[in-house]
């Protein structure tokens, strides 16, 4: 099996650091990509950390992979060298349950997802913070020629983790969205939800941020540390999209929906959120949650991005300030998503 550069964390204390990693010998139907961009989503941090349970050391997390397809598999189809790719947060699934069938690949109780899952050769995944990746072609993305690979780099999983619960919710025309927290997820889910043509409100703990959100499209900007927000806002909205990785009163963001709406956490904090019975009893109000997207509807989402012309905001930084940007991702210092150049992991 061939070796390539990396990016990996070796204990769940200690920093990331340069390493070699193992990709597997190129399959009949496997896409080889030499990555030149991923993002680092705040996933990566939670799962290194030990966060979300224990993991198999050394682990390169990232699953915000953009690059140009370098080879493939005899029997491949889909895509052809010098293509434009992504690969987000799956890399295979069991392709045999219902939510396979239905392009619903990420409600697989079998998904393999990019790192830290067993991959069905027994390997441990890993990640985009390295220069190559070997994936089979069913679970690669065509990135339109309408987005520039650094900028299109998020969209495979902050991009479609917000497009997943608006088109499911049908945000668009007449209906009246909320996001709550401007970050790396919710500065995707204002552009998104104001392109489907739906009235978008940001809720954000301070104001300090007003100018970047009705620049990426809200029509209106609330403080959520300012306690009258929640009384001047109550039942005005019909869908509300949660991003943030922290604990937040559900019962008070309950309170914004109208009859029917519903609240989306799509942020995922370690922490339990207790939502009370009479939250959502007297207006018919839901509390639910929503991961990425399958495979169609990301491709989906990429078109429908190059279609209206969105992007990420991103910084892109070398390989060498992997940890520093993840301090500043967990002080919400980045405007709006780091972006690794892989061509400086070495």
């Amino acid at each position: 099996m061939p070796t390539v550069n990396a990016y990996a964390a070796t204990s769940a204390t200690g920093p990331l650091g340069p390493v070699t990693i193992e990709r597997r010998d190129l399959g009949p139907h496997d896409v080889k990509i030499d990555i030149q961009f991923c993002g680092i989503c705040h996933s990566d941090i939670h799962t290194v950390r030990g966060e979300w349970g224990d993991r198999p050391w050394p682990l390169a997390p990232g699953h915000e992979i953009a690059g140009v397809v370098s080879a493939v598999g005899a029997a491949v189809t889909k895509h052809a060298v010098g293509d434009r790719v992504g690969v987000g947060c799956l890399v295979d699934s069991c392709r045999e349950c219902a939510n396979c069938k239905a392009g619903l690949e990420q409600y697989c109780s079998r998904g393999i997802q990019t790192y830290g899952s067993v991959d069905r050769d027994g390997t441990i995944t890993q990640g985009g913070y390295s220069t190559q990746v070997v994936v089979t072609e069913d679970f690669v993305l065509r990135i339109p020629d309408g987005i520039s690979l650094d900028a299109a780099a998020p969209l495979l999983c902050a991009g479609i983790t917000l497009y997943s619960p608006l088109r499911h919710w049908n945000a668009g025309p007449g209906r009246r969205v909320a996001i709550v927290g401007l970050g790396g997820l919710g500065h995707m889910g204002v552009k998104l939800a104001h392109a489907l043509g739906a009235e978008v409100t940001v809720l954000s703990q301070s104001l300090k941020k007003e100018s970047d959100g009705r620049r990426l499209g809200a029509d209106h900007y609330y403080a959520t540390g300012d306690p009258a927000t929640f009384e001047q806002l109550a039942e005005s909205f019909d869908l509300i999209i949660n991003t943030v990785s922290a604990s937040v009163d559900v019962n008070a963001y309950l309170g914004l929906l109208d009859v029917n709406g519903t609240l989306v956490n799509v942020g995922a904090p370690p922490q339990p959120l207790p939502v009370a019975a009479f939250s959502l009893i007297p207006r018919r109000r839901s509390f639910a949650g929503s991961m990425i997207g399958g495979i169609p509807e990301t491709q989906e989402m990429l078109d429908f991005c190059a279609e209206h012309g969105i992007g990420a905001d991103i910084e892109v930084i070398p390989a060498e300030r992997i940890n520093e940007a993840f301090e500043r991702v967990l002080a919400s210092d980045v405007r709006y998503r780091f972006v690794i150049d892989a061509s400086t992991i070495g």
